[in-house]
């Protein structure tokens, strides 16, 4: 969903682009734009200068840069690793010890903004490493999103992620409880979405979510609730990791995981909605 239209912005931005994917149809759809397409990830490797990761988690990312048949073996000592997916930060630190052993580079860039921005090259990029390594990751990064952001160490790229992640899906349950409340006091929900953006209450999933995917029934936004569910378990974790407390964290990595048992592995995250209308509906007395 992500990693292919990323990738194409770099094609189309004149990198030399080798690309692996586990589905063919996805491998077809870059080579169509013009990149050299492999069957594995360490064919696709080889010889390249700076290899790009866009994957489910950082154990994915893991087990394909250091596991069985693993891309860091085939990769010359001075090479920079990009890890654009959504893992876990104090997992990105020790995948980068483990790189730095083998002479390789490690900046983590993940990315916010959804399909439609990736497509359109305009995400949020959010990086962690080594000045000199985000500095040499730059022009890649230029090329897939509109606003890059050094976070800090390496880690802190992954760590403002998930904590975005936190905010934006809390942010996504408080609209969606909003409009079923006012719905069943009379309110439209549509009026109501239209009342938020115009107030204090605005925020992402008011602004391009509730219409377009949630009130038009669609729940189509191209983001899978299990990723969110995974991200915000992701910033709860970290908090614990740090011996902090952090209730709403843990409270909204709870209720994403509940939806995520209720719904499925396919669910778009955008049925949250769904789930907390079903939920409120079994607490109506008969």
């Amino acid at each position: 969903m992500m990693g292919r239209p990323m990738a194409e912005r770099l094609v189309a931005a004149g990198f030399d682009v080798r690309g692996a994917d586990m589905a063919a149809e996805a491998r077809q759809a870059l080579a169509d734009k013009g990149a050299v397409v492999f069957d594995s990830a360490r064919a696709a490797a080889d010889g390249c200068d700076i290899v790009v990761t866009m994957l489910p988690d950082g154990s994915v990312v893991r087990e394909v840069l250091l596991g069985e048949g693993a891309v860091a073996t085939c990769l010359k000592p001075g090479v920079l690793v990009i890890d654009m997916s959504s893992s876990a930060p104090m997992g990105t630190r020790l995948l980068g010890a483990g790189l730095l052993e083998r002479g390789l580079a490690l900046v983590d860039a993940p990315v916010s903004g959804g399909v439609a921005r990736a497509r359109d090259g305009s995400l949020c990029i959010m990086a962690g490493g080594r000045q000199a390594d985000v500095a040499r990751a730059q022009p890649l990064l230029d090329a897939m999103g509109a606003t890059v952001i050094h976070a800090g160490p390496l880690g802190c790229g992954h760590a403002a992620k998930a904590l975005n992640n936190y905010v934006s899906a809390a942010g996504l349950a408080a609209a969606c409880e909003a409009t079923l409340i006012g719905e069943a006091f009379g309110v439209d929900p549509g009026t109501l979405v239209d009342i938020l953006n115009a107030s204090t209450g605005r925020n992402n999933s008011t602004e391009v979510k509730l219409k377009p995917h949630i009130l038009s029934g669609s729940f189509a936004s191209g983001f899978a609730m299990a990723l969110m569910a995974k991200d915000l378990h992701t910033a709860s974790d970290l908090a614990k990791e740090l011996g902090m407390t952090a209730c709403g964290a843990e409270q909204a990595a709870a209720l994403w995981s509940a939806a995520l048992a209720d719904l499925g592995q396919g669910a778009d995250h955008t049925l949250i909605h769904t789930f907390l209308n079903k939920r409120a509906q079994s607490r109506k007395p008969v």
